[in-house]
């Protein structure tokens, strides 16, 4: 029985021994706003009281993965759902390291825009297959805000401090190949059918490989993995970027950054 709870901003299958998760605002390009985050959590651990559940495709409805954080409710009270500026902040956190705890193997689907807090969702999952024309970007320092969420730390592990410092402080776009050269990627869909239904077939196939082999296996792996690479680097230190990212949304010069980059962007899109 698929006994699946309703959310806004989500849908979420677990019928069989592979589950689905969706981010389900493809008018917005899915943004990750407090809502959102929070509803990833509740998700989270709803997949882990289905122990037939092995493994979980993430992806997003729409032409794109997400397009990050939605930044708009931080400080407010009446937008940011009810929680504190602190609280709202955290919620990226706390989101980032369900993910990470959960039992069944994660893999992202990813077509379209990755941006910002979408990356951070997609590098918490254990794979990450993308369409060739996937786009993905860090602007939050252009915006004036610091990226979030241990999105810092789990991207050193990924990819080395070096890259990091470059992808996080120029907010240069790159593209899926340049992410699978630098080891973000596990697979990229050729240009020649890198459609989201190819992107998504593939994803089944690795799936479907996942959830042939031992739920405990999977699991203790999965778990010496993390824990190997929590002994790296460690990400749990990421709770006080909720401070960092309060600070600079208090900051002058940070929301002039931030208001400058929003001018640039509306400019561009005419």
């Amino acid at each position: 029985m698929n006994d699946a709870p309703e959310f806004e901003t989500l849908l979420v299958d677990a019928a069989s021994s592979i589950g689905r998760l969706t981010l389900n605002r493809p008018d917005k390009l899915n943004p990750l706003s407090t809502l959102t985050l929070r509803e990833l959590v509740e998700a989270a651990r709803w997949f882990d009281t289905k122990r037939h559940v092995k493994v979980i495709i993430v992806s997003g409805a729409g032409r794109a993965f997400s397009a990050g954080a939605d930044i708009s409710g931080f400080g407010d009270r009446d937008s940011n759902d009810g929680l504190s500026a602190r609280d709202g902040a955290e919620t990226g956190w706390l989101m980032a390291r369900a993910f990470e705890q959960m039992r069944a193997v994660t893999i992202a689907a990813i077509w379209g825009p990755c941006v910002g807090g979408g990356l951070v969702l997609a590098g918490v999952c254990d794979f990450r297959i993308a369409a060739s024309d996937t786009y993905f970007s860090i602007p939050e320092v252009d915006i004036g805000i610091p990226l979030a969420w241990g999105g810092i730390p789990r991207l050193v592990r990924e990819l080395g401090p070096a890259i990091t410092r470059e992808l996080v402080l120029t907010c240069r776009p790159f593209s899926a190949e340049e992410a699978k050269s630098l080891g973000f990627l596990n697979r990229v869909i050729a240009a020649n059918s890198a459609t989201p239904e190819a992107v998504m077939a593939e994803a089944n196939s690795l799936a479907e490989n996942l959830a042939k082999k031992s739920s405990l296996v999977l699991y203790s792996t999965k778990t010496s993995i993390n824990a190997a690479a929590e002994a790296m680097v460690p990400a749990a230190s990421g709770w006080s970027d909720a401070d960092s990212l309060v600070a600079a949304l208090h900051d002058p010069e940070s929301r002039e950054c931030g208001r400058e980059y929003l001018q640039r962007v509306r400019k561009n899109s005419k």
